[in-house]
């Protein structure tokens, strides 16, 4: 992404996505990162992308984390109502989570809470018919963003949904972000939903910003076994006033 939008200076982590400063609960670890990433102020005469060269010590966290709840469902049916039945199995513990914190995460593409099984519906129908520009039509959710770019904030209110209720599972094993993504693209009708509203945005190919959002949808590694992102594609950033 920031090859795409070519940002004035850019520190490239070699750490998990979600995780920009590295190591868990070692703040002059994550303090080493800041001070290298504020370091390109003083060093940084044009457009620069810059590697950190130290990796993140291990977390510790398992590789083989498997979700504890059954999500299995009949694979029959269509895809909204295999979703609605997925939701409906994790809200039990989104709603613990959510109990928990006092807070939640959910709600940026405009939705509210209790607007879940809408969000699932207007998603499905987008994934199924490939319709990736016209504002979806609901009585029950002011859209925060326009389309196409309300598709990644739908996908991430869902997926925050989903995250929000791994979190309240029992034990200590969590999962890290590679194995998040690995339960949510080969377990999960999720999963499914977002690679194929990604193939709509694929064929959107006359669209740049369609391009771009299908890169912020899927994480790399997870659309038909690639990337989602077009490596060729340039985004132009108009200049600060």
């Amino acid at each position: 992404m920031s090859e795409a939008v070519v940002p004035p200076r850019a520190l490239w982590v070699p750490f998990a996505l979600g995780r920009p400063l590295g190591a868990v609960d070692d703040a002059e670890f994550q303090k080493n990162v800041m001070r290298t990433a504020f370091g390109l102020l003083d060093t940084a005469e044009e457009p620069t992308i810059e590697d950190y060269q130290i990796e993140a010590p291990d977390t510790g966290l398992s590789e083989t984390w498997s979700c504890p709840l059954n999500l299995t469902s009949e694979s029959s049916g269509s895809l909204v109502e295999r979703l609605l039945a997925e939701v409906a199995r994790l809200r039990p513990w989104a709603i613990e989570t959510r109990r928990q914190r006092g807070r939640t995460l959910f709600g940026i593409s405009g939705a509210e809470e209790d607007d879940i099984d809408e969000l699932v519906r207007v998603f499905a129908a987008i994934a199924e018919t490939g319709e990736v520009t016209s504002e979806p039509v609901t009585d029950e959710i002011t859209w925060a963003f326009e389309m196409p770019l309300l598709l990644r904030h739908i996908a991430d209110d869902l997926r925050t949904f989903y995250h929000e209720a791994i979190a309240a599972q029992p034990g200590d094993n969590a999962p890290d972000h590679d194995a998040l993504n690995r339960w949510i693209f080969s377990e999960t009708v999720l999963g499914e939903t977002l690679v194929l509203v990604a193939d709509g945005l694929t064929k959107a190919s006359d669209s740049p910003m369609a391009q771009l959002v299908r890169g912020l949808l899927i994480p790399e590694g997870h659309y038909r076994g690639g990337s989602a992102f077009p490596k060729e594609t340039k985004f132009p950033i108009e200049p600060a006033t």
